[in-house]
Protein backbone atom coordinates (compact mmCIF):
# COMPACT_ATOMS: atom_id res chain seq x y z
CA UNK A 1 0.00 0.00 0.00
CA UNK A 2 1.25 3.60 -1.06
CA UNK A 3 1.56 6.17 1.56
CA UNK A 4 -1.13 8.57 1.06
CA UNK A 5 -3.17 5.17 0.44
CA UNK A 6 -2.05 4.08 3.98
CA UNK A 7 -2.67 7.61 5.71
CA UNK A 8 -6.06 7.85 3.93
CA UNK A 9 -7.21 4.33 5.47
CA UNK A 10 -5.86 5.46 8.55
CA UNK A 11 -7.90 8.56 8.60
CA UNK A 12 -4.44 10.64 9.03
CA UNK A 13 -5.26 12.78 6.33
CA UNK A 14 -7.41 16.02 5.61
CA UNK A 15 -6.20 18.30 3.46
CA UNK A 16 -3.70 17.43 0.18
CA UNK A 17 -2.36 19.76 -2.63
CA UNK A 18 -2.75 18.60 -6.12
CA UNK A 19 -0.04 16.12 -7.56
CA UNK A 20 1.29 15.57 -4.22
CA UNK A 21 0.38 11.84 -4.15
CA UNK A 22 2.02 11.42 -7.95
CA UNK A 23 4.80 13.23 -6.18
CA UNK A 24 5.69 10.46 -4.02
CA UNK A 25 4.66 8.01 -6.14
CA UNK A 26 7.28 9.09 -8.49
CA UNK A 27 10.77 9.40 -6.74
CA UNK A 28 12.19 9.64 -3.06
CA UNK A 29 10.93 12.21 -1.54
CA UNK A 30 12.31 14.74 1.30
CA UNK A 31 9.66 16.57 3.33
CA UNK A 32 9.31 17.93 6.71
CA UNK A 33 6.75 18.86 9.68
CA UNK A 34 7.76 21.52 12.39
CA UNK A 35 7.62 21.05 15.84
CA UNK A 36 7.17 24.32 18.29
CA UNK A 37 9.23 24.04 21.26
CA UNK A 38 6.95 25.65 23.32
CA UNK A 39 8.07 22.92 26.49
CA UNK A 40 10.85 20.50 26.75
CA UNK A 41 8.84 17.74 26.23
CA UNK A 42 6.43 16.61 23.02
CA UNK A 43 2.88 15.51 24.55
CA UNK A 44 0.68 12.68 22.68
CA UNK A 45 -0.26 15.47 20.59
CA UNK A 46 2.89 15.65 18.50
CA UNK A 47 2.49 11.95 18.34
CA UNK A 48 0.69 12.32 15.13
CA UNK A 49 3.15 14.63 13.38
CA UNK A 50 6.01 12.45 14.41
CA UNK A 51 3.66 9.29 13.49
CA UNK A 52 3.51 10.86 10.03
CA UNK A 53 7.13 11.29 9.70
CA UNK A 54 7.49 7.80 10.92
CA UNK A 55 4.93 6.50 8.17
CA UNK A 56 6.85 8.78 5.58
CA UNK A 57 10.24 6.95 6.34
CA UNK A 58 9.04 3.62 5.82
CA UNK A 59 7.88 4.22 2.59
CA UNK A 60 11.24 4.72 1.69
CA UNK A 61 10.98 8.72 1.70
CA UNK A 62 13.27 11.28 3.57
CA UNK A 63 11.98 13.13 6.89
CA UNK A 64 13.10 15.99 8.22
CA UNK A 65 12.07 17.29 11.61
CA UNK A 66 12.11 21.13 11.89
CA UNK A 67 12.36 22.55 15.71
CA UNK A 68 11.45 25.71 15.85
CA UNK A 69 14.31 27.71 17.54
CA UNK A 70 13.11 31.05 15.66
CA UNK A 71 9.91 30.55 14.89
CA UNK A 72 9.39 29.67 18.80
CA UNK A 73 10.54 33.05 19.16
CA UNK A 74 7.55 34.29 17.88
CA UNK A 75 4.28 32.13 18.38
CA UNK A 76 1.90 30.85 15.55
CA UNK A 77 -1.50 32.07 15.73
CA UNK A 78 -3.08 30.03 13.92
CA UNK A 79 -6.68 29.38 15.96
CA UNK A 80 -5.40 30.92 18.96
CA UNK A 81 -7.60 33.10 21.07
CA UNK A 82 -4.37 35.51 22.15
CA UNK A 83 -0.96 35.85 21.88
CA UNK A 84 1.31 33.06 23.59
CA UNK A 85 3.81 34.06 26.34
CA UNK A 86 7.26 34.87 24.66
CA UNK A 87 10.06 32.46 25.41
CA UNK A 88 13.54 33.46 26.28
CA UNK A 89 16.38 32.17 24.14
CA UNK A 90 17.41 30.01 27.04
CA UNK A 91 14.34 28.45 27.73
CA UNK A 92 14.01 27.28 23.62
CA UNK A 93 17.25 25.86 23.52
CA UNK A 94 16.41 23.84 26.65
CA UNK A 95 13.12 22.83 25.09
CA UNK A 96 14.51 22.14 21.75
CA UNK A 97 17.22 19.68 23.06
CA UNK A 98 14.57 17.96 25.06
CA UNK A 99 12.32 17.41 21.95
CA UNK A 100 15.17 16.49 19.72
CA UNK A 101 16.20 13.85 22.21
CA UNK A 102 12.76 12.36 21.96
CA UNK A 103 12.40 12.83 18.22
CA UNK A 104 15.44 10.86 17.68
CA UNK A 105 13.92 7.43 19.51
CA UNK A 106 11.26 7.40 16.87
CA UNK A 107 12.83 8.03 13.61
CA UNK A 108 15.95 6.24 12.05
CA UNK A 109 18.51 8.72 12.00
CA UNK A 110 21.55 6.39 10.50
CA UNK A 111 23.53 8.20 8.31
CA UNK A 112 24.28 5.25 5.73
CA UNK A 113 20.55 5.18 4.70
CA UNK A 114 20.01 7.16 1.49
CA UNK A 115 16.29 8.30 3.52
CA UNK A 116 17.66 8.66 7.19
CA UNK A 117 15.74 11.54 9.07
CA UNK A 118 17.56 14.69 10.37
CA UNK A 119 16.79 17.47 12.71
CA UNK A 120 17.29 21.07 11.48
CA UNK A 121 16.29 24.29 13.50
CA UNK A 122 15.08 26.93 11.87
CA UNK A 123 17.20 29.42 13.90
CA UNK A 124 20.36 28.61 11.85
CA UNK A 125 19.02 30.03 9.01
CA UNK A 126 17.52 33.18 10.14
CA UNK A 127 19.58 34.39 13.12
CA UNK A 128 21.74 36.23 10.22
CA UNK A 129 19.13 37.31 8.02
CA UNK A 130 18.10 41.24 9.43
CA UNK A 131 14.86 42.53 9.18
CA UNK A 132 15.64 44.55 6.29
CA UNK A 133 16.64 42.36 4.06
CA UNK A 134 14.27 40.31 5.06
CA UNK A 135 11.25 42.44 4.21
CA UNK A 136 12.83 43.39 0.93
CA UNK A 137 13.66 39.82 -0.10
CA UNK A 138 11.17 37.73 1.06
CA UNK A 139 8.25 40.02 2.39
CA UNK A 140 7.86 42.01 -1.25
CA UNK A 141 6.86 38.23 -2.57
CA UNK A 142 3.53 37.98 -0.45
CA UNK A 143 0.78 40.44 -0.38
CA UNK A 144 -0.83 41.54 2.99
CA UNK A 145 -4.05 40.45 0.84
CA UNK A 146 -2.73 37.30 0.62
CA UNK A 147 -1.84 36.86 3.91
CA UNK A 148 -5.11 38.02 5.52
CA UNK A 149 -6.95 35.56 3.65
CA UNK A 150 -6.29 32.69 6.04
CA UNK A 151 -8.60 31.74 8.07
CA UNK A 152 -6.12 31.37 11.23
CA UNK A 153 -4.97 34.99 10.78
CA UNK A 154 -9.05 36.40 9.69
CA UNK A 155 -10.40 34.95 12.90
CA UNK A 156 -8.26 36.80 15.09
CA UNK A 157 -7.99 40.19 13.39
CA UNK A 158 -12.56 39.53 13.45
CA UNK A 159 -11.82 38.61 17.00
CA UNK A 160 -11.68 40.43 20.55
CA UNK A 161 -8.02 40.48 20.85
CA UNK A 162 -6.82 40.82 17.60
CA UNK A 163 -3.80 40.01 16.25
CA UNK A 164 0.43 41.49 16.82
CA UNK A 165 2.34 42.13 13.78
CA UNK A 166 4.57 39.80 15.48
CA UNK A 167 1.87 37.12 14.86
CA UNK A 168 0.69 38.12 12.18
CA UNK A 169 4.37 37.94 10.25
CA UNK A 170 4.75 34.01 11.74
CA UNK A 171 2.87 32.24 8.02
CA UNK A 172 5.81 34.33 5.60
CA UNK A 173 8.68 33.08 8.47
CA UNK A 174 7.12 29.52 8.31
CA UNK A 175 6.46 29.72 4.71
CA UNK A 176 10.52 30.62 4.46
CA UNK A 177 11.06 27.68 6.19
CA UNK A 178 9.52 25.49 3.27
CA UNK A 179 11.65 27.91 0.62
CA UNK A 180 15.00 27.30 2.99
CA UNK A 181 14.60 23.49 3.11
CA UNK A 182 13.40 23.50 -0.59
CA UNK A 183 16.83 25.05 -2.04
CA UNK A 184 19.13 23.57 0.85
CA UNK A 185 17.88 20.06 1.24
CA UNK A 186 15.49 19.42 -2.09
CA UNK A 187 12.36 19.33 0.46
CA UNK A 188 9.35 19.28 -1.81
CA UNK A 189 6.51 18.47 0.74
CA UNK A 190 5.28 19.99 3.94
CA UNK A 191 2.73 17.99 6.23
CA UNK A 192 1.24 19.21 9.43
CA UNK A 193 -2.11 19.41 10.78
CA UNK A 194 -5.42 20.74 9.25
CA UNK A 195 -4.46 24.49 11.32
CA UNK A 196 -1.16 24.66 9.34
CA UNK A 197 -3.06 24.55 5.83
CA UNK A 198 -2.59 28.64 5.40
CA UNK A 199 1.17 28.59 7.28
CA UNK A 200 2.00 25.70 4.70
CA UNK A 201 0.66 27.00 1.68
CA UNK A 202 2.43 30.32 2.18
CA UNK A 203 5.23 28.14 1.52
CA UNK A 204 4.41 26.57 -1.30
CA UNK A 205 3.70 29.74 -2.56
CA UNK A 206 6.90 31.38 -1.76
CA UNK A 207 8.69 28.61 -3.26
CA UNK A 208 6.92 29.53 -6.74
CA UNK A 209 7.50 32.93 -6.55
CA UNK A 210 11.09 33.14 -5.54
CA UNK A 211 12.60 30.78 -7.00
CA UNK A 212 9.88 28.83 -10.02
CA UNK A 213 9.60 25.97 -7.97
CA UNK A 214 6.19 23.29 -7.15
CA UNK A 215 6.32 22.01 -3.61
CA UNK A 216 3.19 19.95 -2.66
CA UNK A 217 1.76 19.86 1.03
CA UNK A 218 -1.05 17.63 3.24
CA UNK A 219 -2.52 17.53 6.55
CA UNK A 220 -4.43 14.98 8.84
CA UNK A 221 -7.07 16.20 10.81
CA UNK A 222 -6.90 17.51 14.13
CA UNK A 223 -7.58 14.82 16.90
CA UNK A 224 -10.95 15.50 19.08
CA UNK A 225 -12.52 13.06 21.57
CA UNK A 226 -15.93 11.10 20.90
CA UNK A 227 -17.22 12.88 24.33
CA UNK A 228 -16.45 16.36 22.82
CA UNK A 229 -13.34 16.94 24.80
CA UNK A 230 -9.78 18.11 24.15
CA UNK A 231 -7.37 14.76 22.86
CA UNK A 232 -4.40 14.62 24.84
CA UNK A 233 -5.86 16.46 28.19
CA UNK A 234 -6.64 14.73 31.72
CA UNK A 235 -7.48 16.49 34.73
CA UNK A 236 -4.06 16.85 35.12
CA UNK A 237 -3.07 18.41 32.14
CA UNK A 238 -1.34 17.40 29.23
CA UNK A 239 -0.21 13.49 28.62
CA UNK A 240 3.51 14.04 28.05
CA UNK A 241 5.82 11.61 25.89
CA UNK A 242 8.08 12.15 28.27
CA UNK A 243 8.14 9.64 31.73
CA UNK A 244 9.02 12.20 34.25
CA UNK A 245 5.82 14.37 33.36
CA UNK A 246 3.75 11.35 32.66
CA UNK A 247 4.29 8.07 34.02
CA UNK A 248 4.67 5.20 31.53
CA UNK A 249 1.60 3.83 33.78
CA UNK A 250 -0.27 6.60 33.41
CA UNK A 251 0.27 6.72 29.83
CA UNK A 252 -0.96 3.35 29.52
CA UNK A 253 -4.04 4.29 31.04
CA UNK A 254 -4.41 7.34 28.92
CA UNK A 255 -5.17 5.18 26.25
CA UNK A 256 -6.68 1.81 28.13
CA UNK A 257 -9.28 4.31 29.16
CA UNK A 258 -10.48 5.46 25.93
CA UNK A 259 -13.74 5.21 24.86
CA UNK A 260 -14.71 2.37 21.92
CA UNK A 261 -15.47 5.05 19.94
CA UNK A 262 -12.55 6.79 20.30
CA UNK A 263 -10.16 3.33 20.23
CA UNK A 264 -11.77 2.76 17.04
CA UNK A 265 -10.02 5.60 15.11
CA UNK A 266 -6.90 5.93 17.46
CA UNK A 267 -6.44 2.39 16.62
CA UNK A 268 -5.98 3.06 12.83
CA UNK A 269 -3.79 6.19 13.65
CA UNK A 270 -1.63 5.61 16.71
CA UNK A 271 -0.18 2.14 15.52
CA UNK A 272 1.67 0.23 13.04
CA UNK A 273 -1.00 -3.13 12.74
CA UNK A 274 -2.09 -3.87 9.37
CA UNK A 275 -5.64 -3.10 8.27
CA UNK A 276 -6.50 -6.81 8.18
CA UNK A 277 -5.41 -6.98 12.01
CA UNK A 278 -7.28 -4.09 13.34
CA UNK A 279 -10.33 -4.93 11.22
CA UNK A 280 -10.03 -8.71 13.47
CA UNK A 281 -9.52 -6.82 16.76
CA UNK A 282 -12.34 -4.43 16.31
CA UNK A 283 -15.08 -7.54 15.44
CA UNK A 284 -13.44 -9.31 18.64
CA UNK A 285 -14.27 -6.16 20.37
CA UNK A 286 -17.48 -5.94 18.92
CA UNK A 287 -18.19 -9.45 20.27
CA UNK A 288 -17.52 -9.20 24.05
CA UNK A 289 -17.14 -5.32 24.68
CA UNK A 290 -16.41 -6.11 28.11
CA UNK A 291 -13.22 -7.55 27.66
CA UNK A 292 -12.03 -4.05 26.62
CA UNK A 293 -9.55 -6.26 24.04
CA UNK A 294 -9.48 -3.12 21.62
CA UNK A 295 -8.42 -0.93 24.35
CA UNK A 296 -6.03 -3.53 25.62
CA UNK A 297 -4.24 -3.48 22.28
CA UNK A 298 -4.24 0.18 21.55
CA UNK A 299 -2.83 0.75 25.05
CA UNK A 300 0.18 -2.15 24.27
CA UNK A 301 1.18 -1.10 20.89
CA UNK A 302 1.30 2.63 21.80
CA UNK A 303 3.19 2.41 25.15
CA UNK A 304 5.37 0.36 23.68
CA UNK A 305 6.60 2.14 20.94
CA UNK A 306 6.77 5.38 23.05
CA UNK A 307 8.13 3.94 26.44
CA UNK A 308 9.70 0.28 25.30
CA UNK A 309 8.80 -2.99 26.15
CA UNK A 310 9.96 -2.97 29.77
CA UNK A 311 7.56 0.06 30.53
CA UNK A 312 4.88 -1.37 29.25
CA UNK A 313 5.16 -4.99 31.15
CA UNK A 314 5.58 -2.36 34.23
CA UNK A 315 2.78 -0.26 33.06
CA UNK A 316 0.19 -3.88 32.78
CA UNK A 317 1.69 -5.44 36.18
CA UNK A 318 0.65 -1.88 37.93
CA UNK A 319 -2.51 -2.05 36.65
CA UNK A 320 -3.37 -5.12 38.10
CA UNK A 321 -2.33 -3.75 41.17
CA UNK A 322 -5.61 -1.57 41.55
CA UNK A 323 -7.74 -2.97 39.04
CA UNK A 324 -7.18 -6.61 38.89
CA UNK A 325 -5.70 -9.59 40.60
CA UNK A 326 -2.18 -8.65 41.14
CA UNK A 327 -0.82 -11.01 44.14
CA UNK A 328 1.83 -9.34 46.99
CA UNK A 329 4.97 -10.67 44.62
CA UNK A 330 4.00 -7.76 41.84
CA UNK A 331 3.93 -5.30 44.82
CA UNK A 332 6.91 -6.13 45.89
CA UNK A 333 8.87 -6.19 43.04
CA UNK A 334 8.13 -2.48 42.61
CA UNK A 335 10.52 0.61 43.40
CA UNK A 336 9.41 3.49 45.41
CA UNK A 337 9.11 5.48 42.45
CA UNK A 338 6.97 2.78 40.69
CA UNK A 339 4.42 2.25 43.52
CA UNK A 340 4.23 5.73 44.23
CA UNK A 341 3.25 6.19 40.38
CA UNK A 342 0.79 3.69 40.50
CA UNK A 343 -1.03 4.51 43.69
CA UNK A 344 -1.14 8.71 42.47
CA UNK A 345 -4.15 10.02 44.01
CA UNK A 346 -4.71 6.89 46.45
CA UNK A 347 -5.28 8.54 50.09
CA UNK A 348 -1.98 8.57 51.91
CA UNK A 349 -1.59 8.03 56.27
CA UNK A 350 1.58 8.76 58.14
CA UNK A 351 1.62 6.47 60.88
CA UNK A 352 4.83 6.08 63.65
CA UNK A 353 7.39 4.13 61.80
CA UNK A 354 8.42 2.90 65.59
CA UNK A 355 5.11 1.57 66.33
CA UNK A 356 5.69 -1.43 64.20
CA UNK A 357 8.88 -2.47 65.97
CA UNK A 358 6.28 -5.02 68.38
CA UNK A 359 3.36 -5.35 65.86
CA UNK A 360 0.64 -3.63 65.85
CA UNK A 361 -2.79 -5.48 66.15
CA UNK A 362 -4.81 -4.90 62.48
CA UNK A 363 -7.64 -3.42 64.42
CA UNK A 364 -6.31 -0.20 65.95
CA UNK A 365 -3.86 0.31 62.33
CA UNK A 366 -6.71 0.60 61.06
CA UNK A 367 -8.65 2.81 63.55
CA UNK A 368 -5.69 5.27 64.30
CA UNK A 369 -4.75 5.37 61.11
CA UNK A 370 -8.12 6.99 60.33
CA UNK A 371 -9.20 4.69 57.43
CA UNK A 372 -12.07 3.84 59.95
CA UNK A 373 -13.18 6.07 62.34
CA UNK A 374 -13.37 3.65 65.42
CA UNK A 375 -12.10 0.74 65.88
CA UNK A 376 -15.51 -1.19 66.54
CA UNK A 377 -16.11 -0.57 62.56
CA UNK A 378 -12.95 -1.48 61.64
CA UNK A 379 -13.36 -5.00 63.57
CA UNK A 380 -16.42 -5.83 62.03
CA UNK A 381 -15.01 -5.31 58.35
CA UNK A 382 -11.76 -7.46 59.17
CA UNK A 383 -14.57 -9.96 60.80
CA UNK A 384 -16.22 -9.44 57.20
CA UNK A 385 -13.01 -10.29 55.47
CA UNK A 386 -13.36 -7.26 53.79
CA UNK A 387 -9.81 -5.79 54.37
CA UNK A 388 -6.19 -6.44 52.61
CA UNK A 389 -2.82 -5.27 53.06
CA UNK A 390 -0.69 -5.78 50.36
CA UNK A 391 -3.04 -7.71 48.16
CA UNK A 392 -3.38 -10.25 50.84
CA UNK A 393 -6.64 -11.01 52.67
CA UNK A 394 -6.25 -10.21 56.51
CA UNK A 395 -8.01 -13.88 58.23
CA UNK A 396 -8.63 -12.66 61.51
CA UNK A 397 -8.82 -9.44 64.25
CA UNK A 398 -5.75 -10.91 66.19
CA UNK A 399 -3.50 -9.87 63.06
CA UNK A 400 -0.23 -7.84 63.60
CA UNK A 401 1.34 -5.87 61.60
CA UNK A 402 5.31 -5.66 61.74
CA UNK A 403 8.69 -4.14 59.55
CA UNK A 404 8.36 -7.45 57.37
CA UNK A 405 4.78 -6.16 55.99
CA UNK A 406 6.54 -2.62 54.78
CA UNK A 407 6.45 -2.41 50.94
CA UNK A 408 9.51 -0.98 49.72
CA UNK A 409 10.98 -0.32 53.35
CA UNK A 410 7.98 2.07 54.59
CA UNK A 411 4.88 1.29 52.87
CA UNK A 412 1.75 -0.70 53.43
CA UNK A 413 -1.28 -0.43 50.91
CA UNK A 414 -4.28 -1.04 52.59
CA UNK A 415 -7.37 -2.31 50.77
CA UNK A 416 -11.12 -1.68 51.94
CA UNK A 417 -13.74 -3.95 49.65
CA UNK A 418 -12.99 -4.29 45.84
CA UNK A 419 -12.28 -0.60 45.28
CA UNK A 420 -11.25 1.47 48.33
CA UNK A 421 -7.28 1.69 48.48
CA UNK A 422 -5.57 3.64 51.60
CA UNK A 423 -1.49 3.93 51.72
CA UNK A 424 0.05 4.19 54.80
CA UNK A 425 3.38 5.36 54.86
CA UNK A 426 5.92 4.70 57.79
CA UNK A 427 7.44 8.16 59.36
Amino acid sequence: MKLIEELRWRGMLQDIMPGTEEQLNKEMTSAYIGFDPTADSLHIGSLVPILLLRHLQLAGHKPYALVGGATGMVGDPSFKAEERKMLDEATLQKNQAGIQRQLEKYLDFDTSLPNNAEIVNNYDWFRNISFLDFIRDVGKHITVNYMMSKDSVRKRIEGNSGISFTEFTYQLIQGYDFYWLYQHKNCKLQMGGSDQWGNITTGTELIRRMCSGEAFAFTCPLLTKADGGKFGKTEKGNVWLDPSKTSPYQFYQFWLNASDEDAIKWIRIFTFLTKNEIEQIISSHQEAPHHRILQKKLSEEITRFVHGNEEYEFAVNASEILFGNATRDVLARLNEEQLLQVLEGVPTHDYAKSTFDQGIDIVSFLAETGIFPSKGEARKVVQSGGISINKIKVETVETKLTPTNFLTGKYLLVQKGKKNYYLVRAV
